[in-house]
């Protein structure tokens, strides 16, 4: 098939790449535009054109893609299809009715379970015990088009947001070129979503990381989990920012209030929650490297009743 392409961060590099290799013609690959990042204001380009540019597919990059003249250079191209990992951009009607086969999207998750921005870390936080990937016939809608094949992936105790993250970029890639392939062939029967059965995974911000004590250790845990490698759970010690990046709970409660350490091991300390208690066992001091407790505890001793989150 002959192939425009739209995504942007790592999670669509994968797909892209599985394209490729499956000696697709991908001719056009939309991105969004490079923007200066870091302190040191350097542009960066998005991941998506750095892998284009290795395989030497023309890359365009608008800041608005709805725009006649963005649409123009689309309809140029003559696609057979339209496949969007991840693009970060809202496309028209004009668009999704451009190509012969329409617009298909990537999704990394059980539609109609947590359509929207942040479906990997919210599968997490809420305990879910799978997620997977669905390939969607893209409407006007937020990832509310038909279900077109779909695949389960678990989700470990210990999965954090990133070897999710990584699991489900795979997971996309490959159903995405065996969806196409099926597409070709007649073989796709579309479903419509049950709205009614819908969630939303809203834009992860900062602030979601900011640790309350006085939740379980179970939900903190999770939390922990969801938001590494970005953006982190965190709390206070001493006014300072602490980052949590490993944790364990502990059933048992504590007569201290939530945010109390209640003890200190060579290799942990342990804090009070609202139910339960969390094991700390690597961290991050603000402006520091990511260690062990262990390591921490070295240079930052640290005493029971020490309260966390001030």
């Amino acid at each position: 098939m002959k192939i425009i392409f739209m995504g942007t961060p790592d999670f669509a590099v994968g797909t892209l790449d599985a394209l490729v290799e499956a000696e697709h013609e991908v001719s056009l690959v939309v991105t969004q535009p490079d923007r200066v990042k870091g302190r040191g204001k350097t542009v960066s380009m998005p991941p998506v054109k750095e892998c284009a540019l290795r395989h030497d597919i023309p890359v365009f990059q608008p800041e608005k893609v709805k725009e006649n003249e963005a649409v123009m250079r689309l309809r140029a191209e003559n696609p057979d299809i339209i496949v969007v990992a991840a693009f970060g951009q809202i496309l028209s009607k004009e668009i999704l009715e451009l190509p012969k086969y329409g617009c298909i999207n990537v999704h990394a998750s059980l539609l109609p379970k947590y359509r929207g921005a942040a479906p990997i870390q919210w599968s997490i936080i809420d305990g879910e015990e799978k997620t997977g990937v669905t390939i969607m016939q893209m409407n006007e809608g937020l990832d509310t088009g038909d279900i077109l094949t779909q695949r389960e992936v678990p989700i470990l105790s210990t999965e954090t947001g990133g070897s999710l993250f990584d699991k489900l970029a795979e997971t996309g890639a490959s159903l995405c070129v065996e969806t196409i392939s099926e597409i070709e062939k007649g073989n796709v029967k579309p479903v419509k979503q049950d709205d009614s059965c819908s969630s939303y995974a809203k834009m992860l911000k900062k602030e979601l990381g900011q640790i309350d004590f006085s939740e379980s250790a179970e939900n903190i845990e999770r939390l922990v989990r969801a938001l590494n490698p970005w953006p982190s759970a965190y709390t206070k010690l001493d006014g300072e920012m602490l980052k949590l990046w490993e944790t364990e709970v502990v059933q048992e409660d504590s007569e201290s209030d939530a945010g109390v350490i209640t003890d200190v091991s060579k290799d942990y300390f342990t804090v009070s929650c609202g139910k339960g208690q969390l094991k700390v066992l690597s961290l991050q001091k603000n402006g520091k490297k990511r260690m062990t407790t262990h390591d921490f505890l070295l240079g930052h001793p640290l005493k029971k009743g020490t309260a966390l989150g001030q």
